[in-house]
């Protein structure tokens, strides 16, 4: 009972499993384990097919490095996601985020954990639980100042990264605007070309279907671009503290290097 016991501690499976895989491994307790994961990972893979739409962003800010993280970890309902063993697991991942700072997701994924990786102590929990469990989505920024803001209880993420030291402030300010505004680019420049003709085009459309002479219309398309770029770029966003600004007459001289924003 006490290797049983045991075997449940370090793969959360239920007494019956941890007996067959004990019996299956001549009570070598590794190889109980490495039963219990393969186990895991076949459960998990009959349920590859299930939509993953629950689940948690984690962000955190590692100062010393100059880096800042982000990660997804999804379940397929709300109650798994409030999970202790969930909410743990996902703790204990940012942990190892923290400390050994992967580069992207398949790092992330091969990170050691438990005897094994990441990766398979999920499949692990996937299969204890009973249902499908993904880290779907993996991000760093690097800056002098950083900031990771969580809002809705998890549900969203955001990172923003500064290139002045001591702005820490400003790019959380910056990271609720991206919560709130959700923009795709930084600035203009960004837009690429294909996706600007593509709406001028349906400007166009509009304008021609009002009756508006050709010489108006691209006069008017100056406007439209404009109005445009106010939606999708961060720096030229209403800002959402103070209306009569734009976000970049806050930035004070700073420059926004990055931002991401995951939401579930």
């Amino acid at each position: 009972m006490e290797i049983i016991k045991q075997l449940r501690e370090m793969t959360g499976a239920g007494i019956v499993d941890c007996k067959k895989a004990l019996d299956e491994a001549n009570n070598d307790l590794r190889v109980a384990v490495e039963i219990l994961r393969k186990k895991g990972i076949a459960k998990a893979a009959k349920r590859i097919d299930r939509e993953t739409n629950e689940g948690v962003v984690k962000v955190a800010v590692a100062a010393a490095a100059g880096e800042a993280y982000i990660f997804e970890l999804t379940s397929e309902t709300d109650f798994v996601s409030r999970n202790d063993k969930f909410q743990k697991f996902a703790d204990e991942v940012m942990d190892l985020v923290l400390s050994l700072r992967p580069e992207n997701l398949e790092a992330l994924l091969s990170l050691p954990m438990a005897e094994s990786n990441v990766k398979d102590n999920l499949a692990v929990l996937s299969g204890t639980i009973g249902e499908k469990m993904e880290i779907r989505r993996f991000a760093r920024l690097h800056g002098a100042s950083l900031a990771a803001y969580s809002h809705l209880g998890g549900k969203l993420g955001v990172l923003v990264a500064l290139d002045q030291a001591g702005k820490e402030e400003l790019a959380m300010t910056v990271a609720m605007q991206v919560a709130a505004a959700n923009p795709k680019y930084i600035e203009p420049s960004e837009v690429e070309a294909g996706e600007l003709e593509k709406e001028k085009e349906i400007y166009r459309e509009q304008l021609l279907k009002e009756g508006k002479p050709e010489a108006m219309i691209e006069k008017i398309l100056e406007g439209k671009v404009t109005k445009y770029y106010s939606e999708v770029c961060l720096v030229e966003q209403e800002f959402i503290k103070d209306d009569k600004k734009k976000v970049k007459d806050i930035l004070g001289g700073a420059k926004i290097l990055g931002f991401v924003r995951f939401s579930l």
